[in-house]
């Protein structure tokens, strides 16, 4: 098969059909770390981060909030935590 017969049989559009699907999944971010999702220069929230970076009076603030510890409790609490 020469180059004459593989343009004439029509065989040409092959190749441009794979430029195009290749095309396609670049714009959709197939090639990117994080598949589909997020943009370009951005990465993923990570929840673990978040929870390291509360101190511990907040986390003592959100229990109190949730009546897990009474008003006593909270004050006592409060105080070990600034001495």
């Amino acid at each position: 098969m020469g180059p004459a017969k593989f343009f004439n049989e029509g065989m040409w559009i092959i190749p441009l059909i794979m430029m195009l699907i290749c095309f396609f999944l670049f714009k959709s971010g197939m090639f990117k770390n994080n598949g589909f999702k997020g943009n370009w220069n951005s990465s993923p929230p990570d929840d673990n981060q978040s929870k390291k970076e509360e101190n511990p009076l907040d986390i003592l603030k959100k229990r109190y909030a949730k009546g897990e510890i009474t008003k006593e409790e909270f004050e006592n609490m409060k105080k070990d935590l600034q001495s």
